[in-house]
């Protein structure tokens, strides 16, 4: 495939991205609907030329299409949680917005995490560690660098900071699909693991709790921290280039 041809789509699908998920960003707000925010989403993104890449998508991991265009996931629910009817957004809540894009045939994937009203210290300390160690792992996406060195720079940031970064989820490649083999760990040993290359577009995707580095399972979506405690997720996706990486979701 045309390189060229695939960066310009893909740079194209970050932008309606980044564009729908910030706007997002702005409107949730005490007492909205989980579903408004699912039908919300439909409309931005096809607002901007889009398709929202999740709706009916069929997860290599499970067994049903995902019913909805975006994750919505509250406080313990760590990733892939449902907007359904007859749940609220309640003041004090940690919000992961996970959102995908399809746009002619090439796909983005980014999450942010977001607070509503006042949350403690210690939460606000944990979704800053998160999202640093999403800027720090973009940082070093280099050619010639391994996922390993990704995995360690997330896992370091992370637990450093005395918190536990989430090993059994993890990021993946990307492009004129959704969720590629290639797993972008959380965690990692400097200089191992498959080297980055130009021409790769990955997702890397930082996840972690306050005490478990495991996150227990639902159903064949949902997962949530398996301490009871809020979870944080952050995502991006980037496409590595000659000498240099470029994001291609700016959320952060």
């Amino acid at each position: 495939m045309d390189f060229d041809f695939q960066y310009n789509l893909m740079k194209q699908a970050g932008f309606i991205l980044t564009q729908s998920l910030l706007t997002l960003k702005k409107e949730i707000k005490e007492g909205m609907e989980l579903s408004q925010i699912d039908d919300l989403a439909a409309t931005v993104i096809k607002d901007y030329g889009g398709e929202p890449a999740f709706k009916n998508y069929q997860a290599p991991f499970a067994n049903k299409p995902y019913p909805y265009n975006i994750c919505v996931s509250l406080n313990d629910i760590l990733v892939h949680g449902y907007p359904e009817k007859n749940k609220f957004i309640k003041d004090g809540d940690v919000v992961k917005l996970d959102l995908g894009v399809k746009y002619k045939g090439f796909y983005a994937d980014a999450a942010l995490t977001l607070t509503i009203g006042e949350v403690s210290k210690d939460v606000k300390q944990l979704i800053d560690v998160t999202c640093q160690a999403l800027k720090n792992a973009i940082a070093v996406a280099l050619p010639n660098n391994t996922l390993g060195d990704i995995g360690w720079v997330i896992e370091s940031t992370i637990e450093d900071a005395g918190f536990k970064a989430i090993k059994n989820l993890c990021g993946h490649d990307i492009g004129n699909y959704l969720h590629g083999d290639l797993q972008v760990l959380n965690f990692g040993n400097p200089n191992e693991g498959p080297k980055l290359k130009p021409k790769m577009f990955l997702a890397i995707e930082p996840m972690a709790s306050f005490s478990s580095d495991v996150a227990e399972e639902v159903d064949e979506y949902v997962f949530r921290t398996s301490d009871g405690k809020v979870g944080v997720h952050f995502e991006a996706t980037i496409v590595i280039l000659d000498n240099k990486n470029e994001v291609l979701t700016p959320i952060v």
